[in-house]
């Protein structure tokens, strides 16, 4: 008989796998939440907070934002690089990163675009100055933009940068503003894992493996989409060779879908603890919202970020909020914060199809801006909208 686990036994453990069960309470640990996530995307994009920001105090509202700058900048526990998205990820991935940086590469290479760029920078002497002069950000070097200008389009000394960063012969040393400091690997990644040499076939044997252990239940799609680190056939012969064992996971429709779980899913789902029912406020970033199809998939809740949309064609608004309860996405919140005013302002609320805005569930929000606030620094809360059970 193959395992079948219950929607709500799928969402409790995806929960847990996630951080965001327990009451985020205690000594801030962001390392520590970092190691336990895989990695953490950054986002220049400042509404309440960075999303980088937000989702480790989404685990811990005790972190504070200079935390994750002295793990980069200091501490060199994390190192930052591209996963779906630019991310940071714990410095123990590193020896096991190097199939990315050539996997990168060569799809750069392939474009063609990214080596024209390095040839018409070639003068900038762009990694000589960094040897030279140490940590440089792009506005180190000048070069324009020939053509047309286009929504992506970047000046080559800026695409130059981004080949040899991507292709592991710069890394990030710090930021500041979110501004990205550029300088030799050497001079930023501990030498113990720089010299490390991990045979490519483990490494994406490790890669699959932690994937499957932050996912809990997956399919070889979610598998690959995890670090986006992994070709397709690679997953496949990974699945093939593993000891994975066939279960099937209960969607939030009450439909039955085939995917893999380590043979020791049963203990992990026994395990697992019952989410806080704590209201929370997620970033559309974080880990449990990235991956649209598994939300959609475990919890029936279907999120798209509008911050591409035109205004007028937007169907919630620029960045909205999604509301989780306990093991259950109750609404939607689109806000936004004024540092500089110490003010933090709600443009509108909605609630989930089903959902009944009770007086505590309203006090639970109340809690959570409040909470919110001490995060960010603002003090005064502002409604634009009708304030739920008002």
């Amino acid at each position: 008989m193959v395992l079948r686990i219950s929607n709500r036994d799928a969402r409790r453990l995806w929960l847990s796998l996630q951080g965001l069960a327990a009451t985020p309470t205690g000594p801030a640990n962001p390392r520590d939440t970092i190691r336990k996530l895989g990695f953490v995307q950054l986002d220049s994009i400042q509404v309440l907070a960075r999303a980088h920001h937000h989702i480790l105090w989404s685990r811990n509202q005790n972190y504070r934002e200079p935390m994750l700058d002295t793990l980069l900048s200091k501490d060199r526990a994390v190192f930052e690089h591209f996963t779906h998205d630019a991310s940071v990820l714990p410095i123990e991935t590193y020896p096991y990163w190097r199939a990315q940086f050539s996997r990168r590469k060569a799809r750069m290479d392939a474009k063609g675009w990214y080596a024209d760029a390095m040839a018409s920078c070639a003068d900038l002497g762009i990694k000589e100055r960094i040897t030279a002069e140490g940590a440089l950000s792009t506005e180190a070097f000048d070069t324009k933009i020939e053509g047309p200008r286009e929504m992506w389009s970047r000046p080559p000394h800026k695409r130059a940068l981004d080949y040899m960063w991507y292709a592991g012969e710069l890394a990030t040393c710090y930021r500041q503003n979110f501004k990205k400091f550029y300088n030799l690997p050497e001079r930023v990644i501990p030498a113990p894992h720089r010299n490390q040499d991990v045979p490519i076939e483990e490494q994406i044997n490790w890669l699959c493996h932690q994937a499957m252990a932050r996912l809990g239940f997956a399919t070889p799609g979610d598998i690959k989409r995890f670090w986006e680190a992994v070709d397709t056939a690679d997953v496949r012969a990974w699945v093939t060779a593993s000891d994975l064992i066939p279960v099937e996971v209960q969607t939030a429709n009450q439909e039955w879908l085939p995917m893999l779980a380590p043979p020791d899913i049963e203990t992990h789902l026994q395990t697992a603890p019952v989410p806080t029912s704590r209201l929370r406020i997620l970033n559309p970033f974080d880990p449990v919202i990235r991956d649209r199809e598994r939300l959609s998939r475990l919890f029936g809740f279907d999120y798209r970020i509008e911050i591409f949309v035109p205004a007028a064609k937007r169907v919630w608004g620029y960045y909205v909020y999604p509301l989780l309860e306990g093991d259950r996405f109750v609404g939607r919140i689109e806000c936004k914060a004024d540092r500089k005013k110490g003010n933090l302002t709600i443009a509108q609320i909605w609630a989930e199809p089903g959902v009944r805005w009770t007086a505590a569930r309203a006090k639970k929000l109340d809690a959570e801006l409040a909470r919110m606030g001490r995060f960010i620094g603002t003090s005064e809360l502002r409604w634009q909208c009708a304030a739920p059970n008002a």
